[in-house]
């Protein structure tokens, strides 16, 4: 019945389609963009591959997402084990290291994001004879971030916060709108964020943590500028929500207290939550960091305790689990995000 249906419609001449329509039309069918509230699917990986082990596996899981139809891949940080943690594999800290994950994450088919890890940089002053964190850093930002596309064998445009002047060093920091959800990654990451170990990395991180308050900020005020459906921010440190916990909830579930140093997440924790409320639509957070997976509401209010409801945290898989977390994102539902494990076989 459909078929006769659409064999009934008169014709439609190509040339009187609208210029602009047509190249829109033309270039979802290129890249397999979602349209504006269409429904699409990614993947989530983190903190992998750590050993050698790891190392056979991680091409397995690449594969296994390569078998689905994914918009793109996102892998959140620590693309090797800790210098303290190190047993087997690709020696931490080195350039040679990040080359061989380089070509590890570009046998994606799909589009790939990453956002650095604290083992990937800061914790390189953990090494003997010790590296400077900042040197690394720069190592993997001239490996992993430049020009304004992706990794992966099919790559998208992204807007790099580098491209403002005032925050020129900062390539790592990603944003893109796909189908009508905006995605933003923050370089915040674990190792309390690099504060509190050394005066210069004291400094490193005032400086990181600022322009990453400014990105964050921006991309909030775009999606309500342009009213999409959802944010999604992807970052590498788990910002301990714990910390900020109600009493009760810290009693209950036999939370530790805080570590008695500076935080190096209390800033981005109640940013995040003026940021949330004012945008009132559904937000999911993404880490990994301490390889625990989990989804729930951690955020909470400040000032009473409030359960901030309209943010879901989602942890990635992390060594040794070499996993990854399927997303369904539906701007139909109104929790536009769906999250399901998927387990790669070790054979």
């Amino acid at each position: 019945m459909h078929i006769t249906r659409m064999m009934q419609r008169p014709a439609v001449n190509i040339l009187q389609i609208a210029p602009r329509a047509l190249i829109l039309a033309c270039t979802a069918l290129v890249c397999g963009c979602a349209t504006h509230g269409g429904r699409f699917e990614i993947g989530l990986i983190g903190d992998a591959p750590y050993t050698a082990v790891e190392e056979a596996k991680f091409p397995r899981l690449i594969q296994a997402m390569n078998g689905s139809e994914l918009a793109f891949v996102v892998h959140v940080g620590d693309l090797q084990a800790d210098p303290r943690g190190y047993r087997n594999g690709s020696q931490p800290c080195t350039d040679q290291t990040l080359a061989n994950r380089k070509n590890l994450l570009e046998a994606s088919r799909h589009p790939l994001i990453l956002t650095p890890g604290d083992n990937d940089w800061t914790d390189c002053n953990f090494t003997k004879p010790a590296i400077d964190p900042v040197v690394r850093l720069e190592a993997v930002r001239d490996t992993f971030f430049s020009g304004d596309r992706t990794l992966g064998q099919r790559s998208i445009a992204v807007v790099r916060q580098s491209s403002d002047p005032s925050y020129g060093k900062f390539r790592e920091n990603l944003r893109w709108v796909h189908g009508g959800i905006m995605f933003v990654t923050l370089h915040m990451v674990g190792s309390n964020n690099n504060l509190g170990r050394t005066p210069e990395a004291d400094a490193e991180y005032i400086e990181r943590n600022a322009a990453n308050l400014a990105w964050m900020k921006r991309a909030f005020e775009l999606a309500k500028r342009d009213q999409l459906k959802a944010v999604m921010i992807l970052t590498q440190a788990n910002p301990y929500f714990e910390d900020r916990w109600p009493a009760f909830y810290t009693r209950l579930l036999r939370v530790a207290p805080p570590a008695q140093q500076p935080s190096g997440f209390r800033e981005f924790l109640a940013a995040l939550e003026s940021e949330v409320v004012a945008y009132g639509r559904p937000v999911a957070l993404v880490h990994g960091d301490t390889h625990y997976f989990r989804i729930d509401k951690p955020l909470f209010a400040l000032d009473g305790g409030r359960m901030i409801e309209n943010l879901t945290r989602v942890e990635t898989f992390g060594s040794p689990y070499v996993h990854w977390v399927r997303v369904v994102v539906d701007p139909a539902d109104p929790r536009v995000f769906t999250f399901t494990p998927e387990m790669v076989s070790d054979r």
